[in-house]
């Protein structure tokens, strides 16, 4: 099938302003990826065209892109998803830095504020294993494990796009990794940041993070788990997780 891609473009270097080019590719299958798409018009059209990708299977998260409207993995996003008419452009919320690469930085930022790793000084157990914890105690924040950074959600909330000061739905799933890790001594430094102004309550539970996850992270509800522990000072006991709901 032929498909018709429209692009949205911008080089600081040549103009002030972005604009749209539309290119016409040829021999598309409908199980190629967008990226795939992308690739065909950088390779045989037009060499200036920049983009940004890595794995290409959806683990990386480098080439999160707006298709059509809405926030997707370019090679997570198949020609039959979309039809013959595809249009691209830049996630919102970030600095454009040219054609559809944006500026990452404000949003790694925002994902180091919260202490997006492990804390606890106490001694390693005296037998030299690790710290162990159950299964239960794990699905607690096991659907919070699975971010890959792709920054989809975070760019897809419209508190964000208001206020870029807001810490983002991402980076308070990265904290609810932590906050609802039993073995983890960080949380009082952590609930501190999310408490702030900028924190978890710049949520409106609008739910355009759910959708825009390409991992299936229930987003919404686990900033809404992250308020309840912050109302309850801390303590995760006795709040309804996503596991358990079916």
């Amino acid at each position: 099938m032929d498909v018709t891609i429209k692009i949205k473009r911008y080089n600081p270097d040549k103009q002030a302003k972005s604009y749209w080019q539309t290119f016409n590719v040829k021999d598309i299958e409908p199980t190629d990826q967008i990226l795939d798409v992308l690739h065909r018009v950088k390779w045989e059209q037009d060499g200036t065209l920049t983009l940004r990708r890595s794995c290409a299977h959806g683990v990386c998260g480098s080439d999160a892109m707006r298709i059509n409207g809405y926030n997707r993995l370019a090679c997570k996003t198949l020609v039959q998803d979309t039809g013959a008419s595809i249009q691209v452009e830049p996630i919102n919320g970030l600095p454009v830095l040219r054609d559809l690469v944006v500026d990452m930085e404000p949003f790694f930022d925002h994902y180091r504020s919260v202490m997006p790793y492990f804390v606890n000084n106490n001694p390693v157990p005296a037998d030299g294993r690790e710290r162990l914890q159950s299964q239960e105690d794990r699905m607690t924040f096991d659907n919070s494990t699975k971010c890959i950074l792709c920054a989809c959600c975070t760019t897809s909330c419209p508190s964000f796009w208001a206020n870029d000061r807001y810490v983002g739905p991402a980076a308070i799933v990265q904290a609810h990794r932590f906050i609802f890790d039993t073995r983890d001594e960080g949380n009082a430094e952590r609930i501190e940041v999310l408490s702030a102004p900028d924190g978890v309550w710049r949520c409106r539970t609008i739910f355009n993070c759910t959708p825009a996850c390409p991992r299936d992270i229930e987003v919404t509800r686990v900033i809404g788990e992250v308020k309840l522990a912050i109302q309850r000072n801390g303590k995760t006991d006795g709040i309804v997780q996503i596991s358990e709901i079916h």
